[in-house]
């Protein structure tokens, strides 16, 4: 497999809510973006780059190849960073003053998300 088949194939998964999500990350599903950033799409490049972007805020997490079981591994941390952007978005958004108090409110329209 490709990185960037497996990266387009953990993106449609999350876009289609096939993981267990919580109400404020499924605010955020459809518009993150799990990029292939290697120089090379073969899985047993030296060094293998992912980027996982919601907006203007993203993470690059870098894997070498011999990571026993490194599409599993891939997977588990493209979930782990999109659920650690959407908690900094979140916290974003509450920041802005936007919120009542004791309970947290997610605008789309603020947010820009494309569809």
């Amino acid at each position: 497999m490709k990185i960037s088949q497996l990266c387009k194939m953990i993106e449609d998964s999350i876009h289609a809510g096939k993981y267990q999500l919580d109400d404020q990350q499924k605010h955020f599903m459809d518009s993150v973006q799990v990029i292939n950033r290697s120089d090379s799409d073969e899985m047993k490049s030296n060094e293998i780059t992912i980027e996982v972007r919601i907006q203007d805020l993203y993470t690059l997490s870098n894997y070498l190849p011999n990571i026993q079981h490194l599409p599993g591994v891939i997977e588990i941390d493209i979930l782990d960073s999109f659920k650690m952007l959407c908690r900094r978005l979140g916290r974003m958004i509450n920041d802005s003053g936007d919120h009542s108090k004791g309970t947290t409110t997610i605008s789309t329209d603020k947010l820009h998300l494309s569809k």
